[in-house]
C-alpha cells in the first residue's frame, strides 16, 4: 500500500502546483514550489533527528537563521572601513573568548577533587574571562557599528559565490549543534525540547542585536545570486525574440526563468540529501538509530553509547537544516533576522514531518510540499469560499466585510483541519515508516 501511495501523492502534488500555474500564475506556482523544495529539505533534517533517533528539536528556527547568516558571511563583500575601524579588535576579542572557554573547561577538569572550592574557582575564572572578553571586543564593536551605520555598520563577508554558503551554513549549524548537544542531550525529551527552543531564541536575539556581524534589524539586502537577474535576461536578444514570437510578456517570462533556475538548483540539492538520507537509513547505522529510538535501555545494554549517537544524529540533522537556511536566504536575496518566527520556522516544519510520516524520508518531502502549499494557498482559497458563501449578502454587510477582512486567518484553520484529518485517517502520516 505504501509503495503505491508514494508516487500517487507526488502526482497529486504536481497537479496542485500545475493548477496554481494555470489558474493563478506560473510566477506564483514556481515561487511556492521553490519554498516547498526548501521546506522539504528542512523536514529531512528534522526527520533525521526525530524519525531516526526520536530527538525532539524545537530549535529549528535557530539553525535556519545560522544558515542564513552563512549567506551573509560568505557572499557579501567586505567593508574595508569597518575592518580598519575595529576588525582587529573583534578578532582579538573572539580569541580571548575562546581562550576563556578553554580555560574554564581545563579548570573544571583540574578541580574535580577540590569539593566546594571548585565552584568558587570556576566562578572566578568565568568572571575574569567575561570581563577580559568585553573589555577587548566592546570598543571594536562600537567602532564598527558607528562606521557608516546607515548603509553598512558591519564587517561584511568574504565576497565569494553564494552557493558556497550552502555548505558553510551546514557546517556552521553543525558546529553550534555540537555545542548545544554537549550541553543538553543528556536531558529528558521534554526538557530537551524546551532547551532547544530557548537556545534558538538566544540565537535569534544575538542576530538581531549584534549589528557588527549581521546588521541586526537593519537587515542585509542585495545578496548576490547563483542565477541570472531578470533585468539582464530582459536585455538578451534571444529572450526578446522568443517573447515576441509567442506573444508573451518579457517581464513575466524573465521572472519565470529565474524561478525555474532556482527550482532546478534546489531540486538537485534535495535529491542529493534525500539519497544520502535513504542510504543512511537503510545502513546498519540507521538500524542502530531506530533501535536506540525504540528502546534506549536495551540499546545501552547492548553496549551502544546512546548519548554519543544522539549527538551524532543531532549534528547531522542540524547541518541539513542549516543548508536549507542558507538556500532560503539565497532565494530571498536578503537576511532579515526579525523575520525568523517559531510558528513558521519551527512548528510548521514539525507539522510537515508529522503529516508526511516521521521516519520516512519520502513522507517528510510530501509533508513539506503539502503543508507549504496549503499555508500559501489557504488565504486565496478561503477568500474565494467566503465570497461564494456570502454572495447573497449586500456588499456593505458587516458580517461579509468582517469575513473578507479575516480571510488571512483561514490558513490557521486550514492547517488545523489538514492536521486533524491526516491524524484521524492516517495516524502514522501520509507515507508511514517502513519497518525493515
Amino acid at each position: 500500500m505504501t509503495l503505491n501511495r508514494t508516487p500517487l501523492l507526488f502526482a497529486v502534488v504536481a497537479v496542485m502546483f500545475a493548477a496554481v500555474g494555470i489558474f493563478q500564475s506560473w510566477n506564483l506556482a514556481f515561487t511556492v514550489l521553490n519554498l516547498g523544495l526548501i521546506s522539504a529539505i528542512m523536514t529531512l533534517g528534522v526527520n533525521i533527528q526525530w524519525g531516526y533517533a526520536g530527538l525532539v528539536n524545537f530549535g529549528v528556527m535557530g539553525f535556519i537563521a545560522l544558515g542564513g547568516l552563512a549567506g551573509v558571511l560568505v557572499s557579501m563583500p567586505p567593508v574595508p572601513g569597518a575592518w580598519a575601524a575595529g576588525g582587529t579588535g573583534v578578532l582579538a576579542g573572539l580569541a580571548a573568548g575562546v581562550a576563556g572557554i578553554v580555560a574554564s573547561v581545563i579548570t573544571w577538569k583540574k578541580t574535580a577533587h577540590m569539593g566546594g572550592k571548585r565552584y568558587t574557582i570556576m566562578a572566578a575564572v568565568v568572571l575574569v574571562s567575561v570581563v577580559v572578553f568585553r573589555m577587548i571586543i566592546d570598543p571594536a564593536v562600537a567602532a564598527i557599528e558607528s562606521f557608516e551605520s546607515a548603509k553598512s555598520g558591519y564587517l561584511g563577508g568574504l565576497g565569494l559565490p553564494i552557493m558556497i554558503s550552502w555548505v558553510v551554513g551546514g557546517v556552521l549549524a553543525a558546529a553550534v549543534a555540537w555545542v548545544i548537544g554537549k550541553v543538553s542531550l543528556g536531558l529528558r525529551s521534554d526538557y530537551l525540547a524546551i532547551a532547544t527552543l530557548g537556545i534558538s531564541e538566544i540565537i535569534i536575539y544575538a542576530m538581531k542585536n549584534e549589528d557588527w556581524l549581521s546588521r541586526g534589524v537593519k537587515n542585509v539586502a542585495g545578496l548576490p545570486r547563483p542565477v541570472p537577474y531578470e533585468i539582464d535576461l530582459q536585455q538578451s536578444p534571444w529572450l526578446i525574440e522568443f517573447t515576441q514570437n509567442w506573444g508573451l510578456s518579457i517581464v513575466d517570462t524573465s521572472s519565470v526563468i529565474v524561478k525555474v533556475s532556482y527550482a532546478a538548483l534546489f531540486t538537485v540539492v534535495l535529491l542529493i540529501i534525500y539519497r544520502l538520507s535513504e542510504i543512511a537509513l537503510r545502513s546498519p547505522w540507521g538500524r542502530m538509530m531506530n533501535a536506540i529510538r525504540d528502546n534506549e535501555v536495551s540499546a545501552e545494554a547492548m553496549g551502544k553509547d546512546v548519548k554519543a549517537k544522539h549527538l551524532q544524529v543531532f549534528i547531522i540533522g542540524s547541518a541539513v537544516i542549516g543548508v536549507a537556511g542558507a538556500m532560503l536566504t539565497t532565494l530571498d536575496g536578503q537576511y532579515t533576522p526579525a523575520s525568523y518566527q517559531p510558528l513558521r520556522f519551527t512548528f510548521l516544519i514539525w507539522v510537515m514531518v508529522i503529516l508526511g510520516g516521521s521516519g520516512n524520508n519520502a513522507g517528510s518531502i510530501i509533508g513539506g510540499f503539502l503543508v507549504w502549499f496549503f499555508w500559501v494557498e489557504a488565504e486565496p482559497i478561503g477568500l474565494a469560499l467566503i465570497e461564494l458563501l456570502t454572495f447573497a449578502m449586500a456588499d456593505d454587510n458587516w458580517l461579509k466585510l468582517h469575513l473578507i477582512k479575516s480571510a488571512a486567518h483561514t490558513r490557521y484553520i486550514a492547517m488545523g483541519l489538514v492536521l486533524i484529518l491526516v491524524l484521524r485517517f492516517a495516524p502514522k502520516g501520509l507515507i508511514p515508516e517502513v519497518k525493515r
